[in-house]
């Protein structure tokens, strides 16, 4: 029987994409904004586009950000998409505005630097070894559509933690988180439902984990 995935429908576009695009790779899916859904789902995707605030408002009206630390609570997988990754992070800085995000990761989101913003096409990561995510998919190029990014990883881990798997990107000359592995808690700053045979075969080596 096939995974039950639930993206989460809080009014960030390009759901449908990412709907069709898990089906693909494998899952029963379902869009909605249920959080009784969201929660008993054997994974949950947290999809975004545009601003980090916008995002956290929708998030918040569905109870979005209390449904991703239940399931992270009790071990169950999430990913979050473009801006459904930045909002795991501490807070966003856009424009001068801070607003805080669901505090998953320490970590500030804020504006590239680097000469041609935002970061739209395509570009190559550099993934850890080690990587679940990125198995079978070294070296392919994935898609971005963004001007804001986490540029300094701090999280600390004492000896009885797993260290987070993270991937960076450079753009321009800057450098940035690109995605995220910790535990049942992973990410991607660029879209896998836009990226090709790379951005599908990412989709199932997640589908495959739940």
């Amino acid at each position: 029987m096939s995974s039950t995935v639930v993206v989460l429908d809080y009014g960030s576009g390009n759901l449908r994409s990412a709907v069709r695009a898990l089906e693909r790779a494998g899952a029963q899916v379902e869009l909605t904004a249920d959080h009784t859904a969201a929660e008993a789902a054997d994974g949950l995707v947290v999809p975004g586009v545009g601003a980090f605030a916008a995002c956290m408002t929708g998030l918040t009206a569905v109870r979005g950000h209390r449904t991703i630390g239940r399931r992270l609570a009790g071990g169950r997988p999430v990913l979050g998409i473009c801006v459904g990754m930045q909002v795991l992070f501490e807070r966003g800085v856009e424009h001068g505005v801070e607003t805080e995000g669901c505090d998953e990761w320490p970590g500030v989101v804020e504006r590239l630097q680097a000469p041609v913003v935002p970061h739209m096409g395509w570009n190559t990561v550099s993934a850890p070894g080690g990587s679940t995510l990125f198995d079978g998919i070294a070296g392919e190029r994935f898609y971005f559509v963004h001007s804001y990014a986490v540029r300094d990883w701090t999280l600390q881990t004492n000896n009885r933690t797993r260290a987070p798997l993270v991937t960076w990107t450079e753009h321009g000359g800057d450098r940035f988180v690109s995605a995220v592995e910790n535990g049942p808690l992973c990410a991607t700053q660029f879209h896998p439902e836009k990226s090709g045979d790379a951005g599908a075969q990412l989709l199932r080596n997640w589908v495959q984990t739940l």
